[in-house]
């Protein structure tokens, strides 16, 4: 085995971590928030089958985790952004609650459907 040393920050390819850090500390908490929201609503939306491809990567086990994740996070962030930032990321929430509903062969109970537990029965 030969003793070569682990490529360092300035190498071609290779992160820089401390900048990496430093930029996510000058990023305002509830734009990381609403990031992570978009995020999960556009993997929710490619498990629900809504996207140009369709059926796919339709997978709805894997879309009511992404769901309730996302309502959990709405849920518990509430207070902490804005009803600007906070309003259309519910509204989101909330059609993909539906399209979950309409994509379900047997339609959960009325609060039982993904992340209703933070958002209470959602109907179409």
């Amino acid at each position: 085995m030969s003793e070569t040393p682990l490529p360092g920050p300035d190498d071609a390819g290779q992160p820089d971590f401390d900048e990496m850090t430093r930029d996510i500390a000058e990023v305002p908490a509830v734009e990381v928030i609403v990031t992570v929201a978009v995020n999960l609503m556009s993997a929710a939306a490619v498990k629900l089958g809504l996207t140009e491809e369709g059926d796919k990567y339709k997978d709805l086990d894997e879309a009511r985790k992404l769901v309730t994740a996302l309502a959990g996070l709405l849920d518990a962030s509430a207070t902490e952004i804005s009803s600007f930032h906070a309003a259309p990321l519910r509204d989101g929430l909330k059609s993909l609650q539906l399209a979950f509903r309409e994509a379900s062969i047997v339609p959960d109970e009325p609060g039982q459907g993904p992340g209703e537990k933070y958002t209470g029965p959602v109907y179409g």
